[in-house]
């Protein structure tokens, strides 16, 4: 019989062996130990799990305190639409489902929302379903990074940082299209194809939900009046920015501050 080392595939060995040796371990596992506590003390990032109901049913301490909870207990229960504008929230939801339909991860989703500081700021998304003992899909999991943290897994979209940069930087004055395109090097039609692949929608949307979210910070922080901010947030009058804060945010700014 010809040796061979652990795990060196002869009709499917490895896989099995692999499979076995994990399978013995998790079942020695006391119901106290929780893998997830590890996320606890990985920098910046966040770990969730929701139920088929889409409540979350597990969630580190940076996914609770960047939702202003006071302990996991808090969230324990609570779908998205307890915790989100309705837009965002909606989101969420479309993209459990899609992984839950699918059975598969849905990796590296680039999304705008709010740090800890309320102010706007880019984090990528990885969704994974859940199995059952029986092979079904019980739930979702995820992690969720800022940008700024993870940039080496955003590499492939790299090309188009110097536009979003540019963005974060100068939303609040005219921004436009074609220029971003020139930072970029692509043309304006290989920049709007491009830009909407990434972030899942076109350029001009994109820095309408960037001054939205900005406004956001001012308008829980202070009594200026949101004809005002609509103005320092490069919309054209006070019509305009309720107009798109309600598209993006499900609610008018002069709600989101009463609730703030």
């Amino acid at each position: 019989m010809v040796f061979r080392p652990w795990g060196t595939v002869e009709n499917g060995s490895m896989a099995t062996r692999s499979d076995t040796l994990k399978s013995e371990f998790l079942s020695q596992l006391s119901p106290a130990t929780h893998f997830e506590v590890l996320f606890d003390y990985l920098p910046g990032v966040s770990f969730f799990a929701k139920n088929r109901a889409f409540q979350i049913v597990s969630a580190n301490r940076a996914f609770w305190e960047r939702l202003n909870c006071a302990s996991e207990a808090e969230l324990i229960g609570k779908n998205d639409f307890e915790l989100f504008p309705a837009q965002l929230a909606r989101k969420f939801r479309e993209d459990d489902e899609h992984v839950i339909a699918t059975r598969k991860p849905k990796l590296k989703i680039v999304e705008l929302f709010f740090n800890r500081q309320g102010l706007p700021d880019w984090y990528f998304t990885n969704k994974f379903p859940v199995f059952g003992r029986d092979g079904s899909v019980i739930g979702v999991m995820g992690t969720v990074q800022s940008y700024s943290g993870g940039r080496s897994a955003l590499t492939p979209h790299l090309q188009l940082d110097r536009a979003v940069s540019y963005i974060r930087d100068h939303f609040h004055e005219t921004v436009n299209l074609t220029d971003l395109a020139k930072r970029t090097g692509m043309s304006v039609r290989q920049f709007n194809r491009r830009f909407r692949e990434v972030f899942g929608t076109n350029p001009r949307t994109f820095l309408i939900k960037t001054r939205i979210q900005a406004a956001c910070e001012v308008l829980r922080a202070s009594d200026k009046p949101i004809a005002e901010i609509a103005l320092d947030f490069g919309f054209c009058d006070q019509s305009a920015f309720t107009q798109h804060f309600r598209k993006h945010m499900g609610i008018t700014p002069a709600t989101y501050r009463k609730r703030s």
